[in-house]
């Protein structure tokens, strides 16, 4: 469900939304979300000042607090 999400939004951002991929990685405290994007499409996943990736991660990890889990999202190149 929440990679779901992930991939959704960033799939709504970027210009090539067929080269967006999501990894989920288990730890034992959270669950980290490695995102990958086409390199043209980085600043656009980032944002300026970083304030798109801010409002991502700040998405999921509210949807995580639901389920009751902790979540992040890590751009990977």
């Amino acid at each position: 469900m929440l990679r779901d999400l992930v991939l959704f939004i960033a799939q709504a951002i970027v210009d090539e939304p067929d080269k967006v991929t999501v990894n989920e990685v288990e730890g034992e405290r959270a669950v980290v979300f490695e995102l990958r994007v086409s390199p043209d499409d980085m600043g656009k996943i980032i944002g300026r000042k970083g304030r798109v990736i801010h409002a991502v991660r700040a998405l999921v990890q509210a949807a995580a607090a639901r389920e009751g889990k902790r979540a992040t999202v890590e751009i990977l190149e």
